[in-house]
Parts: structure tokens; C-alpha cells; sequence
């Protein structure tokens, strides 16, 4: 480790932290319904869409109203998006000719990219055509990302309504979404990677004749656009197989620093949003601060394992894996980030990890992405977190407890507790019956503690709905396919319905005024008792696991053993 890399992991938080409060601000007028300086342009859009779509901003719906609006909208978008990969071989914008996707592979995409996964068991330059690609893909990686902003901020309506029967129009909420904030940041974004050197052409690959005399076909295509969207969007789906490996993915260090920041941006503008909304921008902050806690832990922990490499190989760094353009600390730094949030974007392949540098992403994974997370999903994955620190809180001090002057009973606390334990339940439950069927076991590329990783990360990232890879498993096979599927459908549906539950049950209660006795939620002891909770559930229900597959493979590193 270096002071250049901790100065570069500084710049970055810092960057993240600048963003934070105007881009909740902003946010705050978008979901406000207050004018912003992109209404003039923006605002006939929204009316226009708004009415097509058969409603307005003053049609507010309850939370089974809402709940079944995001269900249709995600089927919908789901079966059309099935379809489109499987006629592509007879549609237009596809000069390679590539042929329809197979049944199974179909369906994953499909769910994976609604469920805002964007795990990927196929090699994008190869199997998916321009036309897949534009209106498949990227119209996907904004329509899931709206609908897991929508889901965060009627979570926050609840939170702030009183007495209130509804949760806001999620129709409204995907529109502002889109228009307001993912389509103009994403605009700018892709003329500055276009800048850097990302092709954006709809040109038939290239084919080069090599300095031995051999023939190279280079894929190219409309890549800037998808690779701004799927990084602020958290998404993470790319264009090519090496996802922001590949050169004409991420060819600059300012490329690298652009994804990375699109990242975390949103998410971590959430916490302020809350604030805003809430009332009391502390609030946020505190929020902010346990992310930030937990994050520069991780961090600290990778770039250490990676920086100290394989104790026996020698010194020097474990470079396997790693870009030299990006070097030791870009690669660390943006496998933290992308676990961090739901996004599932590599510039390094996690499966080279160390192996205590390849359980921190795991493990970001399993505590929900609560650590920033991916853009509204982190927002509400820590809420829920909120509420159980709040009800342990009062267990503690004898007392019902309250949460922004909402008391937290027993409804609350079963809502809450039914979304946390989807997780444990797809990610191991699927993980264990995988560890002993041979159809799985054959697409798994080592032996040993590393093979296990293999697997459990594999569950662990659809069912967080992350979509990032150990990258070593062969994942394209029928039972990968259908059953991480149904893991990126539990782990993004299952926790969703719950939460609107808990926020219709919040937007209902009335707000009962501080007392004395009333636990403080905007200062550190908060932050600390939040971080805490957030480890010991993770603890609890996923170190089994880890001691499986990472800490038992660092160990017998340690004693010379391997695989």
C-alpha cells in the first residue's frame, strides 16, 4: 500500500461526499414535484407520458396500488424484453447476424436485467445484436433503475406522511426518475466517454489484419451510452464479455474515476433525500456516515490483501486478474464500489482476488448492498436495517420504539424482518442444494475452498441482484440459468412488496412528538449502534458460509496448502 493509493481512495470519497447534498437537493424538487432549472424542457415530457399513461401527479395510490404497478410494469417489461432476444436474428440493427437466444439463456437475461441484475452468462459482443442491445438492455438499465428509485422514495413518504392512505403515483415517480435524473446525467456522460475514446457507432465489427498476418475482428458498437447507464444506474450489464476491463469500455484513468463515482452517486444522494424529506438532513448525514464507516473497511481490507498478494508466490502485489492500466488501488477500490452498491460492473476479475479480497465483495453482497447501494435499493435495504436498530434500541432503554416520530411496533418490525431474510434464504438455501448436484458442480472451475466461492458468490450476487462474477464459473448451462434466475426474481420481488407493506403501514401512523426519552437518530451513537446491527445479522447469518469458502482458503494458504 501507498500514500499515492490512499490519496486516490480519499479523492474519490471525497468526490461522493461533495455530490451528496445537491444532488439530494435535486432530487428532493424532482419527487417534490417542485420546479427545477430542466422543468422548461423536461416538465411537457412528463405531462405528455403521464397522460398516454392514463394518470397525472395528483392520482396517488395506495401501497397495493403501487406495489401492482411496479409488478405489472416489471412483467411487462420482462416478457417483451424475453421476446426481443429470441426474433433478434430476424430484426434490423444486427450486421453480424447473430441468431436468437436460447430459451434458458433468455429468460435470465430477461429477469436479470428487470430485476436490475444485469448478471450476464453470455459474451455481449457475441450473442447480443445493436437492436438487443439499445432497446433491450439500456432501456431496461433505466426503467429497473427507476422503479428501485420509486420503491426508495415512497419508503420515504412513509417515513415523512402522517396519517396518510397513500404513497405518491409510482407511474410519476419511474417518469421523474428517468427524465429528471438518469436521462440528462446520462446524456452528458456518454459524450464524455465518447470523448475519452468509447465508440458509440452502429458500424459492423472491424476486421484487422494482425502484425503475424492473422485476421482480428474488433467489436465495436453503441457501448458509451449502455456503459453510463449501467454504471449510474447501478446496473452493470456491459457491452463486451470483460465488461470495464475492455479497453473500448473503460480506456482512460478518468474513464475509471467517471464509473466509479456514477456509481455510488445516486446512492449515496439518497441519504440526503431522506433527510430532506424527512425533515432533518441529519438524519441523512448519520445514515450516510455508518455507509461510509463500513465502506472504507472494506476498502482498507482489499487493497491490504491485494497489496500483500499471495504469500506463496512472494512479494509484489497480486496483480492476476488486474488491468495495469487501472494499477493495484483502482482495482481494489472499484470491486468495493461495485459491491457496495448493486451494480455488478468489474474493471478486474474478482475470481483473481485474494482470497480475503474476494470474501469483502461477497460479503458487501450480503449484508444487502446496504453500503451506499445500488440507487434507491440501497436507500431502502438500509432502512430496514434502521428499523431493527430502532426496535433494539428500545429494548434496550424499556420504552416503544420511534423513528422520526413514528413508533415502531409489531407490524413494522415482521415487515422489516420478512425483506431481511429473503437474502439467507435464496442465497444459501440455493447455494446448498448447488454444492451437491452434479449438473452444478460440473461448471465449477477449481477445487477446493476457491470452487465453493465460486458458487456462493454466484447465488450471492443475483440474489443481492448485483450481478458482478467470480468470473471462473461456467454459468451459461439450463440449471445456472433457470435458478439464478429465480434468485434475481426472489431477491429483488420478494424484498419489494414487504417494503411497501412497511411504508403503507408508516404513511398511516400518526407522528408523535420527541420526549425526553425519545433515542437520538442524528449522531454518532446511532451511526455506531446502525454499523453494529448491520454486521452482527450479516455475521450471523453468513460467517458459516465465509468460513466455507474464503477464510478456510486464506488459512491454508497461510499454511502452504493448496488446491
Amino acid at each position: 500500500m501507498t500514500i499515492n493509493g490512499w490519496l486516490q481512495i480519499l479523492l474519490y470519497c471525497g468526490i461522493i461526499v461533495i455530490l451528496t447534498r445537491p444532488l439530494g437537493g435535486y432530487m428532493f424538487r424532482v419527487f417534490s414535484g417542485e420546479r427545477t432549472f430542466l422543468s422548461p424542457l423536461l416538465a411537457p415530457a412528463e405531462r405528455t407520458i403521464l397522460t398516454l399513461a392514463g394518470t397525472s401527479d395528483r392520482d396517488e395510490q395506495h401501497w397495493t396500488r403501487y406495489a401492482a404497478s411496479l409488478l405489472f410494469f416489471s412483467v411487462a417489461g420482462l416478457l417483451a424484453l424475453y421476446l426481443l432476444q429470441r426474433i433478434q436474428g430476424a430484426l434490423p440493427l444486427n450486421p453480424q447476424d447473430m441468431p436468437g437466444v436460447a430459451p434458458d439463456l433468455a429468460f435470465n437475461t430477461a429477469v436479470s436485467f428487470v430485476a436490475n441484475t444485469n448478471w450476464q452468462a453470455y459474451a455481449g459482443e457475441t450473442t447480443m445484436s445493436y437492436l438487443t442491445q439499445m432497446m433491450g438492455m439500456n432501456v431496461q438499465n433505466f426503467l429497473s433503475a427507476a422503479a428501485g428509485m420509486a420503491v426508495a422514495v415512497a419508503l420515504i413518504r412513509g417515513f415523512a406522511r402522517r396519517s396518510a392512505s397513500s404513497l405518491g403515483n409510482f407511474w410519476v415517480d419511474v417518469t421523474r426518475a428517468v427524465l429528471h435524473v438518469l436521462l440528462p446525467a446520462c446524456i452528458v456522460g456518454t459524450l464524455v466517454l465518447v470523448w475519452q475514446g468509447v465508440p458509440q457507432n452502429l458500424a459492423p465489427y472491424t476486421v484487422a489484419t494482425t502484425l503475424e498476418g492473422g485476421q482480428q475482428t474488433i467489436a465495436q458498437g453503441p457501448v458509451a451510452s449502455q456503459m453510463m447507464i449501467k454504471h449510474l444506474g447501478t446496473n452493470g450489464g456491459g457491452f463486451f464479455n470483460a465488461n470495464a476491463s475492455h479497453p473500448f469500455e473503460n480506456p482512460t484513468a478518468l474513464t475509471n474515476l467517471i464509473h466509479m463515482v456514477s456509481i455510488l452517486a445516486i446512492g449515496a444522494a439518497f441519504t440526503n433525500l431522506f433527510g430532506r424529506m424527512a425533515g432533518d438532513q441529519r438524519q441523512g448525514w448519520a445514515i450516510l456516515a455508518a455507509m461510509g464507516v463500513l465502506f472504507v473497511i472494506g476498502v482498507t481490507v482489499v487493497y491490504r490483501a491485494e497489496a500483500a498478494g499471495n504469500p506463496l508466490i512472494g512479494a509484489g502485489g497480486n496483480w492476476e486478474g488486474k488491468e495495469t492500466r487501472f494499477g493495484m488501488v483502482s482495482s481494489a477500490l472499484f470491486a468495493v464500489v461495485t459491491t457496495a452498491a448493486s451494480c455488478g460492473a468489474v474493471n478486474a476479475m474478482h475470481g483473481s482476488l485474494t482470497a480475503l479480497g474476494g470474501m469483502i465483495p461477497m460479503l458487501n453482497m450480503m449484508l444487502g448492498e446496504v453500503v451506499v447501494g445500488g440507487v434507491g435499493a440501497g436507500m431502502y435495504g438500509i432502512l430496514l436495517f434502521v428499523i431493527v436498530a430502532i426496535f433494539i434500541a428500545g429494548l434496550m432503554v424499556g420504552r416503544t420504539p420511534e423513528y422520526l416520530g413514528k413508533k415502531i411496533e409489531g407490524r413494522e418490525v415482521k415487515m422489516a424482518m420478512l425483506a431481511l431474510l429473503v437474502l439467507p434464504l435464496v442465497m444459501l438455501g440455493l447455494t446448498a442444494v448447488a454444492v451437491v448436484l452434479p449438473e452444478a458442480l460440473s461448471s465449477v472451475l477449481n477445487g477446493g475452498p476457491h470452487g465453493f466461492s465460486e458458487i456462493l458468490y454466484a447465488y450471492v450476487s443475483a440474489g443481492a441482484n448485483n450481478g458482478s462474477a467470480f468470473a471462473s464459473l461456467s454459468a451459461n448451462t439450463p440449471w445456472y440459468n433457470l435458478t439464478l434466475g429465480l434468485a434475481m426474481l426472489m431477491g429483488r420481488f420478494l424484498m419489494i412488496v414487504p417494503i411497501l407493506a412497511l411504508a403503507g403501514s408508516l404513511g398511516a401512523k400518526k407522528t408523535v412528538p420527541a420526549s425526553d426519552g425519545t433515542f437520538p437518530t442524528h449522531g454518532p451513537l446511532f451511526a455506531a449502534l446502525l454499523i453494529g446491527v448491520i454486521l452482527v445479522m450479516g455475521g450471523l447469518e453468513f460467517f458459516p458460509a465465509l468460513a466455507l469458502g474464503p477464510i478456510v482458503e486464506h488459512l491454508a494458504i497461510l499454511a502452504g496448502q493448496t488446491f
